[in-house]
């Protein structure tokens, strides 16, 4: 087996969102964050063809990185990277479940969203830098009904700097729904349609890759006027 590049990006990702990963046999990866606020799910091209732990997943992707090209052969308890055209191998270890926190087995059910929405990829990285330089701990997705808005700001500080970025026309619709800036952090750079839902889950699809994320929405966040 080998891994494309994108695998290996959309992996990396995944790195920065739970530190280890179980992978299971198939195309699909998914994974979860410690504190269950965000669920991760990848379909890719490559065939995973065992079920297998890995509990650092940052230090097996350096691992990996040690090679130009490598190709992977799978053991009952390791899997061996294979590089330097077939003259390097290095057996890596797998871990057992229970070492790692790992997602559900039961498909998530996202309740109906009352909100649809878009985010291209130039509005999502300006919205992510300006709340880093900001430093804003919060970013609220915003209608006022008659257009929608990406809002940097800090619930618990009223007269922090804040930045308001418009992004689309309102639908008469009225919300604001608030997410963590250190959570939308881990969305991998890109365009999405995005659908949330005043109970308190939303679910970013990536337009270009088979890449979706359900993120938990926050304390304050309100739908209504």
């Amino acid at each position: 087996m080998k891994l494309s590049n994108e695998t290996i990006s959309i992996l990396k990702n995944f790195g920065a969102i739970n530190q280890g990963i179980f992978f299971k046999k198939g195309k699909t990866l998914k994974t979860v964050s410690s504190h269950k606020n965000i669920l991760v799910q990848a379909n890719i091209n490559e065939e995973v063809p065992a079920d297998f732990g890995v509990y650092d997943l940052n230090n097996f992707l350096s691992v990996i990185s040690l090679s130009s090209d490598p190709t992977f052969e799978f053991e009952d308890k390791n899997v061996v990277i294979v590089g330097n055209k077939g003259r390097s191998k290095t057996k890596y270890r797998f871990c057992e479940p229970s070492m790692i926190v790992t997602p559900p087995e039961k498909e998530l059910s996202m309740p109906d969203p009352e909100i649809t929405i878009d985010f291209s990829t130039e509005d999502f990285g300006d919205i992510m830098r300006t709340a880093a330089v900001l430093s804003s701990p919060q970013i609220a997705v915003e209608s006022n009904g008659s257009k929608v808005s990406l809002i940097t700001l800090d619930t618990a500080n009223d007269s922090a700097h804040t930045n308001t970025l418009e992004i689309g026309s309102g639908d008469e619709k009225v919300y604001r729904m608030i997410f963590k800036t250190e959570n939308l952090s881990k969305i991998l750079p890109g365009s999405y349609t995005v659908n949330i839902s005043s109970k308190g889950i939303a679910h970013f699809k990536n337009k270009d890759v088979d890449l979706q994320y359900w993120i938990t929405t926050e304390q304050g966040s309100k739908f209504g006027a």
